[in-house]
């Protein structure tokens, strides 16, 4: 459930480093492009600003000396010139700011020390798991983690069984890379060229300026478009459609190496590093490696970027904040009871279930997006699970035990509460998974309590479950299963990295440019912040989930999962569903989760939000952003009911609460949390929500 939207090694060689201090010479034997950037990162700030905006080796701007050829005049010829130490002074005169000698030393001999503990730690970790797994090969062990050898091995011979496929595809890359110089070649003389390839519009690596302006950017990042494109259509080409699950792996890996090749990702090939290191003389560098070397020990030797600044955020200060207090506890949840805004409240009280996957605060997060807060002001008396962080005590809890320490249990401790039986209830994710799970169990027991369910971003047929899929096939699960018999649980940060690598560039590589080039500090986001404070996994637990759900689909076929000696049903679950799903979700694909709408029995009403699995449920109505469409019909065909539907502006919010409302409207006064039979253990959040996995 990682998704929000977010934000978005220099080592020249010593000739190259004596060109910029000098300021720059003549370019030599027609080689303008290298020489005239170093000679423009040797000008003043404002120079350099200049050339990334729009003229760097290009034109007028950015030339040594301040004088430059004129449009489609030939380079001036290279003259000999004699070198000399630059000193100090002298390249403070020419533009170049050089780096404190204090800092520099200071930070040299930091990276040394925690340098050779990070890679003394690393020989250890190494040796000791050669050791735990000896004579493993590259399927399912350490050296291929992934199970990938075995998908690109097939793709690869396809490929050599088809040689003129791959030959018509290369005469096209050379064909357009063809076109790509001659373009460039005329923007150098001053003609104005449409692109040969242009990045998407929501692509955010290409926003500097300079990508478009400046001929050399421009000519570098079209190269990797063409490259990338090139890759993607070769493998789609060759995949199998007998085999769609090695297709999906090898497509979802390659461009994992497109996303990580992409020029922004390196300091020389991204104008924005460039202009910072011109700017700072390279302590930007130093202040990356240092938070490199930080994130590094942060993970314990292996890489954990940071996201956020997570010194501003304190859970139950200015994070999930909402009032409530604890009123039951087992060893899987903290039931939280929050506190009444309106004299009158809804008869029937709210449970909402969450997913383990992470914690509960997601929607909690500050009272201008908190959905939690905003349900207590529409009247309802909320109910929220509050998940553990599981250790190796924990370790035989199986999703029989969440279906009876969650749901069941937090029905009983509703009753207790208020006095009430009859709830209406929530799950969102893995927890409404579980919900639909818990309904088909009541249905076999004629048990009525729930009597409307709502279903945030839910698969229950895993058919077609996206690209989580990649990371679900045999060997994969043979290896987690190991590493999770091991400790008893999935460490949270193995978790992370999964749902990171759905949005790799967003999640991954715009950190690694802003932190490590840019050398800037993580920007305090509560979304990131809540996103980094990952969850563990029981060992039994996650194991079924993966292994009946994602890998045999059984939670869809009739009978085939059996909880607390229970075959379940879903098609018997006959209380009135509310689904919402969101378009661009990479984690519950929405058309995957539409097919709820053909297996539940009652009555069902889809609503799509744009966005994706985070933004679009976390969306209240101030906000005043992403749009979400209905259809009465639910046609099977979910692009056919796409097609029927109408597009509303603003928040699902308040459709949700005239469907919920309309279920029962009787209302009753506002119930005190701790005022029933449950006394109030601890105030919200709770104790539970607190514990970080520290892996």
């Amino acid at each position: 459930m990682n998704e929000p939207g977010a934000a978005d090694r220099v080592a020249a060689d010593r000739g190259a480093e004596s060109r910029v201090a000098d300021g720059g010479d003549t370019p030599r034997n027609g080689d303008t492009s290298r020489d005239q950037t170093a000679a423009t990162a040797a000008r003043p700030v404002e120079v350099a600003r200049e050339a990334a905006a729009g003229g760097l080796g290009a034109g007028e701007k950015g030339f040594p000396g301040g004088s430059a050829p004129r449009r489609g005049a030939a380079a001036p010829r290279a003259q000999a010139t004699t070198r000399t130490p630059v000193s100090p002074r002298g390249a403070a005169e020419a533009g170049f700011r050089l780096p404190d000698p204090e800092l520099v030393s200071r930070t040299m001999a930091d990276v040394a020390e925690r340098s050779q503990r990070l890679v003394s730690e690393f020989l250890r970790r190494q040796e000791d798991g050669v050791r735990q797994q000896p004579g493993t090969g590259a399927r399912g062990g350490v050296l291929d983690p992934f199970n990938i050898g075995g998908a690109f091995a097939e793709m690869t011979a396809r490929l050599m069984q088809n040689p003129a496929q791959l030959m018509q595809a290369q005469v096209g890359f050379w064909g357009d890379y063809l076109t790509l110089w001659g373009n460039t070649a005329r923007r150098m003389m001053g003609e104005q060229v449409a692109p040969v390839i242009a990045e998407d519009a929501k692509d955010k690596r290409f926003k500097d300026e300079a990508w478009r302006d400046n001929e050399i950017f421009d000519f570098i990042k079209q190269s990797y478009l063409l490259s990338s494109r090139y890759l993607q259509n070769v493998v789609r080409g060759a995949e199998s459609k007998d085999d769609p699950k090695a297709a999906q792996k090898v497509d979802f890996y390659t461009r994992q190496f497109v996303d990580a090749m992409s020029p922004t990702n390196f300091v020389m090939t991204n104008p924005e590093v460039l202009r910072r290191t011109a700017e700072t003389g390279g302590e930007n560098l130093l202040k990356g490696l240092s938070n490199l070397l930080a994130d590094l020990e942060r993970g314990k030797g292996n890489l954990r970027i940071s996201m956020v600044d997570r010194t501003k955020f304190t859970i139950g200060k200015n994070i999930a904040v909402t009032p409530g207090k604890v009123v039951f506890r087992n060893d899987l949840m903290e039931l939280i009871q929050y506190a009444p805004t309106t004299d009158k409240v809804l008869k029937r009280p709210l449970l909402i279930l969450p997913p383990w996957i992470n914690k509960f605060y997601v929607l909690d997060l500050k009272p201008k997006n908190s959905f939690i807060r905003w349900a207590v002001s529409q009247g309802h008396t909320v109910f929220v699970c509050s998940w553990v962080n599981p250790d190796e005590s924990l370790a035989e809890k199986g999703f029989d035990d969440y279906m009876r320490e969650g749901p069941y249990a937090a029905l009983d401790a509703i009753e207790q509460a208020t006095g009430e039986r009859e709830v209406n209830a929530v799950g969102y994710c893995l927890g409404g998974t579980l919900l639909a799970a818990t309904l088909a169990h009541m249905a076999a027991k004629n048990d009525t309590r729930v009597k409307s369910a709502t279903f945030l971003t839910t698969m229950v047929d895993f058919e077609e479950a996206g690209e989580l899929g990649v990371f679900i096939d045999e060997g994969q699960l043979q290896t987690l299963e190991t590493k999770m018999s091991e400790r008893g649980y999935l460490p949270g940060s193995e978790m992370a990295n999964t749902f990171n690598m759905l949005r790799a560039n967003d999640l991954i590589w715009s950190f690694v440019v802003q932190n490590y080039l840019l050398g800037q500090e993580p920007f305090p986001f509560d979304l990131l912040y809540w996103n980094d404070d990952s969850t563990r996994m029981p060992a039994r637990m996650h194991s079924f989930y993966l292994r009946r759900m994602y890998q045999q689909n059984d939670l869809v076929k009739p009978g085939a999962i059996t909880l607390d000696g229970v075959a379940l049903n879903l098609r018997k679950i006959e209380v009135p569903s509310y689904l919402l799903s969101t378009r661009e979700d990479h984690i519950a694909p929405w058309r995957s989760a539409y097919r709820a709408t053909q297996i539940f029995g009652g009555q069902t009403r889809f609503v799509l939000a744009a966005s994706g699995h985070i933004a679009g449920v976390v969306n209240p109505p101030e906000s005043g952003k992403y749009s979400h469409w209905v259809n009465e019909t639910l046609d099977p065909s979910p692009d056919t009911w796409l097609e029927g539907a109408t597009e509303l502006a603003g928040s699902w919010w308040p459709d949700w609460q005239r469907w919920v409302s309309a279920q029962d409207r009787r209302q009753v006064p506002a119930r005190v949390p701790g005022s029933g039979k449950l006394p109030a253990l601890a105030d919200a959040p709770g104790d539970y929500v607190r514990v970080m996995a520290g892996d």
